[in-house]
């Protein structure tokens, strides 16, 4: 008896302390993107079609739905955002819908803490509510995919997609205040490189170019062997601003530079620059 004893209790043990780990079958996921100098992650689960009907029969149109699988599916944001005019803070909230067959509402809801839905809708935890058209695909997508697209210095489209329906949802983000303040607070001791970054912001955002030239300008003033990827965005200002003799030789200077450092890509880009210009 004793030794029967022991053996169900050895039995009893190892099946309280052993955990059997199986594959979710929505498997979770995370994604991050930055956008300008904000930065957005996702957090959701992601379940596959397996042959079924998706939209209007396995999440029924014109119901709530969690957007995904398991717990809430959470978009964070590194800095306050805008939807359609609406204010997210800086923060992370739950994404739910309601699907519907030509448009779908996409809610962003403050409290996270909840496995779906939470089991009473509150609405004043609806922070910003976006009614969106739905998209018809040419493909079939499998697995429930959540990703960003039409990214630009100051917008996203968060893109949801499933079978072969898709929503965009387009999400403003403040780049260009938080650029500015950037080059306003360090304008009154920059650096070349503060110089440098806030020229080539200003050309890319096609802000101030004459602007842009000046700081450019005093920022290589700064260096005795000016560097040619510095001259390549220099020449560049030049030619935005029409400036082609300018352009032309700092080039030249970049590409000279490219050239001893053996940096292929340099050499091409001023190689073609210098060929749009006219140079001889």
């Amino acid at each position: 008896m004793k030794t029967i004893f022991t053996v169900l209790t050895l039995v009893f043990s190892v099946f309280a302390y052993s955990q059997i780990e199986t594959p979710q079958p929505s498997p979770n996921s995370t994604l991050t993107q930055n956008v300008g100098l904000s930065e957005v992650m996702v957090a959701y689960s992601r379940p596959s079609a397996n042959e079924r009907v998706v939209f209007g029969e396995l999440v029924p149109f014109d119901k709530k739905w969690r957007t995904g699988a398991n717990e809430n599916t959470i978009i964070t944001f590194s800095d306050d955002v805008e939807v359609q005019g609406q204010l997210l803070t800086a923060g992370s909230y739950a994404v739910f819908s309601i699907p519907k067959k030509d448009s779908w509402d996409v809610f962003f809801y403050e409290d996270i803490d909840n496995w779906g839905l939470p089991v009473t809708w509150n609405e004043d935890a609806v922070v910003a509510m976006i009614n969106v058209p739905t998209k018809t695909l040419n493909h079939h997508v499998e697995t429930f995919t959540i990703g960003f697209d039409n990214i630009n210095l100051e917008k996203a489209h968060l893109k949801i997609s499933w079978e072969k329906t898709m929503v965009e949802v387009p999400i403003d983000f403040p780049t260009d205040e938080l650029v500015m303040s950037n080059i306003n607070s360090v304008m009154d001791g920059p650096s070349a490189n503060d110089y440098f970054n806030s020229a080539i912001y200003y050309l890319s955002a096609n802000k101030d170019l004459a602007q842009a030239e000046e700081w450019m300008e005093k920022g290589m003033e700064m260096f005795e062997n000016k560097p040619y990827w510095m001259l390549r965005q220099q020449s560049l200002i030049y030619a935005a601003n029409g400036k082609k003799d300018k352009a032309i030789e700092t080039a030249k200077a970049s590409l000279a530079g490219a050239k001893k450092a053996g940096n292929a890509d340099y050499i091409k880009m001023n190689e073609d620059s210098l060929k749009e210009w006219g140079a001889k």
